[in-house]
């Protein structure tokens, strides 16, 4: 018996079958979306979703022709490219709801090797299996038989003539597309991930390597005076006690002595930009402030002794005299829970006492509550709300599961910055500081959306309103003169008001300082 011959297409042939099977096999969420967004009873409804089609079959049609111009013989490993791609980005769309836009795509590009595992599943294993390896192994039994150039640029001129037509005709939908155009753009499959990756790695690929270096700065206090910084991970407002939730979240911290400042909101939704805007004398929304020097930078260039302990990842380039990842803290961490963020606080009493600065500022980056493994990142015995969501497929837990797995997080927390107040609290004498804030806030599928890195100006609240919290020691309020009354009086703070709010707590004095950012001057929100 004769071997079966391979499937020989034409090249424009193979271009429309793989631009239709694209829109109709990797698009099932945006077709979702549409339907609860229009009225498919209506000739309206119905036109808007024609064209929503016309739209995706013309842009793969119109990209791949374009791309067999320059060589037929690339069409099909970057077709297999994008089977493969379009695999892993629909079973994150379909899964947790996310919009694969540029801050998305830099929160993927900066998600580490252990972050990553987290999201190890059956059902993405399963999803690559099929929608990626199998049209792969299709695609290797195709023969592509060259087409003349010349009708291939009149496959692309029609693509154009069509669409530009049908949308004129169909004008009618406009305004339906602009009002959902974030949400539209972010799961069209490949170009969302693909053009927003470009996107974000242009201005990075072409902004200098030197950071802007800020004015020398000056002191006018003395004494010793330690600030400590500890940025969370993924912590919403809404889920703190001490923000009027409806659960014992924070029970330590509710008798420690410490003010949850009001309105707070993050920068971005995804870790590198915000922790790049608390680190930042600019707003993070300036393209000059990804080369500012951050603040620790700052700090010690202008004799501050700096430490930095991290369980997280996104920070900038930092110029600090002692940066610790948690592997480096664990072979002397002798603490009952060194697997989890308490790691951090390894011999950090005695890193301060020893230091010879009267000036200290510690980082603690957090691993806090990243999903969407919640149920990992507590030791078992603050799992006191219960059932828990054990899965990363959050869509199959119960919103009560999901929901208890969080909360359990915040409540290792709430444990975590006790504990950190009470080693804080040994250091006598001494004008001591802590600030607690998130990168982020975190969605548990409300609106059907999880997780964090949905574009701002789409992101529900959940994801921007952060808690942020302050600890002062007796030594620090009569040093500073602190008013209390006037702190708690404060509202519409940002991530923006670290930066000079540190600097003010080292009675710091340069060009950078911004008295209107500094939560303790009383020119606070002038602005």
């Amino acid at each position: 018996m004769a071997p079966a011959r391979p499937f020989e297409p034409t090249a424009t042939t193979f271009i429309a079958v793989a631009a239709g099977v694209n829109a109709l096999l990797y698009h099932l969420p945006l077709f979702c979306f549409a339907a609860r967004h229009l009225d498919l009873a209506s000739f309206t409804g119905d036109l808007t979703l024609a064209t929503l089609l016309v739209v995706l079959l013309s842009e793969s049609i119109l990209a791949l022709g374009l791309l067999a111009l320059v060589s037929q013989r690339l069409l099909r490993p970057f077709c297999m490219l994008m089977a493969l791609g379009n695999a892993l980005a629909l079973y994150f769309v379909a899964t947790y709801g996310v919009v694969l836009d540029e801050t998305m795509m830099g929160n993927v590009l900066n998600t580490d090797r252990a972050e990553a595992s987290e999201y190890l599943h059956p059902a993405l294993v399963l999803c690559v299996l099929a929608l990626g390896a199998l049209p792969c192994w299709l695609l290797a039994r195709i023969r592509i038989r060259p087409t003349p150039r010349a009708r291939l640029a009149a496959l692309a001129l029609l693509c154009v003539l069509v669409t530009v037509g049908w949308c004129l005709l169909a004008a009618r939908s406009w305004l339906w597309f602009d009002d959902n155009s974030k949400r539209i753009g972010g799961m069209i499959m490949p170009w969302s991930y693909l053009i927003n990756t470009g996107r974000y790695l242009a201005p990075r690929l072409t902004a200098g390597g030197t950071p802007r270096q800020l004015p020398a700065a000056t002191f006018s206090a003395t004494g010793k005076t330690v600030v400590v910084l500890v940025i969370g991970e993924a912590a919403r407002a809404q889920s703190f006690q001490l923000y009027g939730y409806g659960r014992p979240t924070n029970p330590l911290l509710s008798q420690a002595g410490v003010l949850a400042l009001k309105d707070a909101t993050a920068c971005a939704t995804y870790t590198t930009a915000a922790v790049r805007c608390v680190l930042s004398d600019l707003d993070s929304a300036s393209p000059f402030s990804g080369r500012a020097e951050p603040l620790p930078s700052y700090l010690q260039r202008s004799g501050i002794d700096v430490i930095w302990r991290t369980r997280n990842w996104g920070e900038p380039p930092l110029s600090v005299q002692t940066y610790q990842r948690a592997g480096d803290l664990e072979a002397a961490c002798a603490a009952a829970h060194c697997a989890y963020d308490e790691v951090l606080l390894t011999g950090l009493e005695q890193r301060i006492r020893a230091s010879a600065s009267q000036r200290v500022f510690v980082v603690l980056h957090q691993s806090g509550s990243h999903g969407p493994a919640y149920y990992s990142k507590y030791p078992p015995e603050f799992e006191r709300f219960r059932p828990v969501c054990r899965s990363v497929e959050l869509g199959k837990c119960t919103h009560e599961e999901l929901v208890n797995a969080y909360d359990n997080t915040i409540l290792y927390e709430d444990y975590f910055l006790t504990r950190l107040i009470g080693v804080l609290g040994q250091l006598k004498d001494t004008a001591v500081l802590l600030i607690y804030l998130s990168d982020h806030g975190e969605s548990l599928g409300e609106y059907g959306m999880y997780l964090h890195g949905i574009p701002y100006l789409i992101a529900p609240d959940v994801q921007k309103k952060i808690p942020l919290l302050l600890w002062m020691s007796d030594e620090f309020v009569r040093r500073k003169g602190v008013q209390l009354a006037r702190l708690e009086a404060q509202s519409r703070h940002s991530q923006r008001d670290i930066f000079h709010s540190v600097m003010g707590a080292f009675s710091m004095h340069s060009a950078a300082y911004r008295a209107e950012y500094d939560v303790f001057s009383d020119r606070f929100g002038n602005r």
